[in-house]
């Protein structure tokens, strides 16, 4: 019985290399579905991937608010009456932050930065970095790791030391040749001690464009304190403010207050217990600080976990419509076999005459039929794999796409075009086996 299966599969490959062009041409509609098909889930799977990567960047459960610097707010009236400006706005604080946390049950941590454009020096070299003044809850919001040395401790988070934790980034540039754990850099016009290196962190230039994300690897980081302290604390009235308020009120050639950064904290990004409590803490946090801020809206609150899952459901729905399209392929490549199947039936009648009249069964001719069906199927869906897989690198060098090819899209592709193939070569084959012997062999 196997003798006689391995005869019909000689038989079935003999008719297809005796056409190879129209068995390449059957096969064309396989293959660029199959094609379509790997390259698609290819890019759905690295828009997935990028998604993913961005939300851990950003953080779980996490609502941020940021200052809004350089608007001018005035409520005016119709008539002679002088327009009346709103009250003042101390801007964001720390006092925000210790009110929300103290006040909203929903807020699990909280984490105000200041982050500040400077420059670093060590052995004569000089380059442009952030400091960044932080609490311990933003490691933890940010996912970020010690690869050597301590945290910062409750002495100089409180006393507000000259220690700092520094990203690889500025260990790579600065500290080469030597553990830079104890050292100091000069960090605009102090020098800090460093007592930690945080692991490195890849960050792809897609996501620095899209979220605004920084590389992290390039910052150094301070107690909140320490930067308060030693460098700037704008909630602070001091005499050259009081002077250039001064100044700004009394000539004509006025300067915009509005241009001018009155806040003293940079970023508040809040964690919430669950994601469900993300909307609703936002807009209990938006009027809270509405009313902190004088009825000013000095900033702006962002849920980036929600935008982000909102574009991955956008990027899902093209996804699936890209993958109905490249499915359709394989439907019309499979009606491509059938059609041609068809016609290799008429044209091989008296062939299948002879095969009948000497011995060969129905089930014989359904078999050689299938076989040459599912030959062309599977050769193409293997064409199909390699030129999908090529598809999706070209794809991803050129666009500059993500793409992400995974061994379950190459599996599923390929067994849909032998089912396809196997599908759509049943009708030709049972046609082909019913065909009446003494006919077979009269007809022209």
């Amino acid at each position: 019985m196997l003798k006689r299966y391995f005869f019909t599969l000689e038989i079935a490959s003999q008719a297809i290399l005796a056409n190879k062009l129209r068995s390449l041409l059957t096969a064309l509609g396989i293959i660029f579905g199959v094609a379509a098909v790997i390259a698609m889930l290819a890019v759905g799977n690295g828009a997935q991937q990028e998604i993913l990567e961005q939300i851990r960047l950003v953080g779980v459960n996490n609502v941020v608010i940021t200052p809004i610097i350089g608007q001018k707010e005035e409520k005016v009236e119709e008539g002679d009456k002088k327009p009346e400006k709103k009250q003042f706005s101390p801007g964001l604080t720390l006092a925000d932050a210790g009110a929300i946390l103290r006040l909203i049950p929903e807020v699990e941590m909280i984490s105000p930065e200041i982050m500040l454009e400077t420059s670093l020096v060590k052995g004569g070299v000089r380059r442009s970095a952030k400091l960044v003044g932080v609490e311990p809850a933003y490691f933890q919001l940010a996912d970020f790791s010690l690869q050597e040395g301590k945290m910062f401790n409750a002495r100089q988070l409180s006393h507000g030391e000259q220690v700092c934790i520094i990203g690889k980034g500025i260990q790579t540039k600065f500290f080469s040749k030597e553990n830079p754990i104890g050292k100091s850099i000069k960090c605009g016009k102090h020098w800090l001690t460093i007592i930690g290196v945080l692991n490195e962190r890849m960050i792809s230039e897609n996501s620095i464009s899209k979220l605004g994300i920084r590389d992290y690897n390039m910052d150094v980081y301070a107690p909140l304190k320490t930067v308060l302290i030693r460098y700037v604390n704008r909630a602070l009235v001091t005499e050259r403010a009081i002077q250039q308020a001064n100044n700004r009120s009394g000539g004509d050639n006025q300067e915009d207050k509005g241009d001018k950064n009155y806040h003293q904290i940079d970023r508040l990004v809040i964690q919430t217990r669950q994601t469900e409590y993300l909307t609703p803490t936002s807009e209990v946090v938006s009027r809270m600080l509405q009313r902190r801020h004088n009825g000013k809206i000095d900033y702006e609150i962002t849920i980036p976990e929600l935008l982000l899952k909102q574009q991955q459901r956008t990027k899902d729905i093209f996804n699936v419509v890209l993958g109905a399209i490249a499915g359709i392929s394989l439907v019309v490549g499979g009606i491509g076999i059938m059609n041609i199947m068809l016609a290799s039936v008429l044209e091989r009648i008296r062939e299948i005459g002879l095969r009948l009249s000497l011995g060969a069964k129905k089930q014989d001719i359904t078999m050689q039929f299938l076989f040459e069906a599912m030959m062309i199927s599977v050769t193409g869906g293997l064409i199909g794999v390699l030129l999908g897989i090529s598809g999706a690198v070209i794809i991803s060098s050129i666009a500059s796409i993500p793409t992400i090819v995974t061994p379950f899209s190459v599996l599923i592709s390929f067994f849909v075009a032998a089912f396809t193939g196997l599908l759509f070569g049943i009708a030709p084959a049972r046609r082909a086996a019913n065909q009446d012997p003494i006919t077979s062999l009269r007809y022209e």
